[in-house]
């Protein structure tokens, strides 16, 4: 079985048992140090994903929201990178935006993903140099070559003047997906023309959605213009900027290097 029919039938396996649950009836706890909340439901598709995945491929290394971190990753080649729910905050609060994103980086690199939205059946997946597809068939990211004309997905402080040459951002039209994988996947599948985030983010929230882009065609970086790298010591990326290459060379020669990012 290869890495990314692997992945498939663990995110259904996934869909299963978060499905079993009420969002807004799901227990829920706030994580420490401000790391937003986790729900009951996170918990059992963590456990689900860590028993079947590592059984399947015992010398990859474990990266996971709702697993405490292990330096052992570090040792290993391969290691699955996953989110068990990505937009919990949507999940407690009953909205079908949310999605399970799971894959596998070698050598730094994502060479399978998926991003799997069960509530509205929808199940993005990629391997290395195949291409990427929507339930089997294949995406292309947008034709689209003017940013002003282009749907860009993005959280508002990230229009703040100071994150811009000139203080002022570029004109593109504006919306907002709570999860971060699946606005990767609607960049892939050209329902929106790019998306951007200026915060640090967390390896497990951008790996399937950098290659499910890639593999459509776009091109996925951190927000200074260079190439996602996974598996890091410390888990986390310098924003993320993705989109077609023409948009994605336009949001990035529109952002000033020099502006303070967000959270840090």
């Amino acid at each position: 079985m290869s890495d990314l029919d692997l992945l498939t039938r663990a995110a259904e396996a996934a869909g299963e048992i978060a499905l079993r649950f009420s969002g807004p009836e799901a227990r829920r706890w706030d994580k420490p140090d401000g790391q937003g909340p986790v729900t009951e439901a996170d918990l059992a598709v963590n456990a689900l994903l860590e028993e079947m995945l590592p059984a399947a491929r015992p010398d990859y290394g474990w990266l996971s929201e709702e697993t405490e971190d292990s330096a052992d990753r570090l040792t290993r080649d391969s290691v699955f990178i996953i989110d068990p729910i990505d937009g919990t905050r949507a999940f407690a609060e009953g909205s079908r935006t949310w999605a399970h994103s799971l894959a596998v980086a070698r050598g730094g690199r994502i060479t399978a993903a998926v991003i799997y939205l069960p509530q509205r059946e929808r199940m993005y997946s990629a391997a290395l140099g195949q291409g990427a597809a929507l339930n089997g068939i294949a995406i292309e990211t947008s034709a689209l070559t003017d940013l002003a004309q282009a749907d860009v997905l993005t959280a508002r402080p990230n229009l703040a003047p100071e994150h811009w040459k000139g203080r002022q951002p570029p004109g593109f039209n504006r919306s907002y997906r709570p999860s971060l994988a699946y606005r990767m996947a609607k960049v892939a599948d050209g329902r929106a023309g790019a998306m951007l985030t200026l915060r640090r983010s967390w390896e497990w929230d951008i790996a399937a959605g950098d290659l499910i882009l890639r593999e459509a065609g776009g091109r996925a970086s951190d927000r200074f213009g260079s190439d996602l790298r996974f598996n890091n010591p410390v888990p986390l990326l310098d924003g993320v900027v993705a989109g077609p290459k023409a948009l994605h060379k336009e949001l990035i020669a529109a952002l000033d290097p020099n502006g303070p990012g967000i959270g840090g």
